[in-house]
């Protein structure tokens, strides 16, 4: 499995690939569009990340140590964000987790590319995953 840190890397490769910012947003679209989907029945009030502008559903376990994460949004854009770090922090030890520091999303230019709304609630996926992570190990 490779780490938080080659996964940021291979993203910012990715990234690296696209010339101008509409083809970094179809990118980050496709990957939205392969997430795959909650059930309608998943999609409660509690899942809900607070902060976002966008509704976005965010559900947390734990299997031998490493967190999974699975995840929805009623908006494009926001479900290819939470795709990305879905891809990064999936299947990590939880204390990886809390102690990433997640530098792709500055690397790649994502946060100065987004809305002040959208960038907020990047924000607020982070924080939701990282407290997931934390609660979820000290069961």
């Amino acid at each position: 499995m490779p780490s938080i840190t080659e996964i940021e890397q291979e993203i910012i490769d990715d990234f690296d690939f696209f010339d101008d910012w509409m083809e970094k947003y179809e990118h980050l679209i496709e990957l939205g569009k392969e997430l795959p989907l909650l059930d309608e029945s998943e999609k409660s009030d509690d899942l809900l990340i607070k902060g976002c502008q966008s509704r976005v559903w965010l559900k947390a376990n734990i299997n031998n140590g490493k967190i999974n994460y699975h995840a929805d949004s009623d908006a494009i854009i926001t479900k290819g964000i939470i795709s990305l770090l879905i891809k990064v922090l999936n299947n990590q030890p939880s204390q990886d987790i809390v102690n990433a520091e997640l530098g792709f999303i500055d690397k790649i230019g994502l946060k100065e590319h987004l809305s002040p709304t959208r960038s907020n609630g990047l924000v607020s996926m982070v924080k939701q995953m990282k407290i997931y992570a934390l609660a979820l190990a000290a069961k």
